[in-house]
């Protein structure tokens, strides 16, 4: 009887679990999704105010969702600003947000992010995105994670950067620059969205 009760609370908790990660899976943007919250003010390394309607340029809008403590980030953080300059180049703004409340004095202070955009030479904003609010409302679940909107603002890719972490070199899809150089050219994006692998954000609750 014992060993029977054990079981069922082991198979609920995992019921349970199961249907966390489902909502937090179905709470992400969808392909073809405005973006949201765009007069959100946030605040980056070098003190300015931003907001992403503030930062898009006239043919898009790449937001990623980044932080200073997640080994996958430093695996392709050699990556960020070539995808910066290429988004500059198409007159696409480009923005770095940091939703990791729940570590904020353990790495993820603006301090700290002060410190790793200066060693890592960041050529775009890189924010706090204090409480998470941003990421909550883009459904945002790991970093780096990227989302990349037309010039309506309209989501048309989410996924990864590229499909090689730990090698630049042996990239063979890179998902992020073919999707921003087939958007600026008209024709639709190929690849619209793609496994996010980094580490989870941690949020407050």
């Amino acid at each position: 009887m014992i060993k029977l009760t054990k079981l069922i609370l082991g198979l609920s908790a995992v019921l349970v679990l199961t249907a966390f990660a489902q909502t937090q899976t179905n709470n992400s943007l969808e392909i073809g999704d405005k973006a949201p919250q765009i007069n959100q003010e946030v605040e980056d390394t070098s003190g300015r105010t931003l907001t992403l309607s503030g930062v898009a340029g006239d043919k898009g809008l790449l937001v990623m969702f980044s932080c200073n403590t997640c080994p996958w980030v430093a695996k392709w953080e050699d990556r960020y600003n070539g995808l910066a300059a290429l988004a500059a180049a198409n007159d696409i703004g480009m923005i770095a947000l940091n939703p990791n409340e729940r570590i904020r004095n353990r790495g993820e202070s603006m301090e700290d992010m002060r410190k790793r955009a200066q060693k890592q030479d960041y050529e775009f904003p890189y924010a706090l995105d204090e409480n998470h609010v941003i990421a909550d409302a883009f459904g945002a679940t790991r970093t780096p994670e990227i989302f990349l909107f037309d010039e309506n603002l309209t989501l048309v890719y989410h996924g990864a950067i590229d499909d090689n972490a730990n090698d630049a070199n042996s990239v063979e899809s890179t998902y992020a620059e073919d999707a921003i150089n087939q958007m600026i050219s008209g024709t639709e994006v190929s690849t619209k969205e793609t496994r996010s692998l980094g580490c989870t954000i941690k949020r407050t609750k």
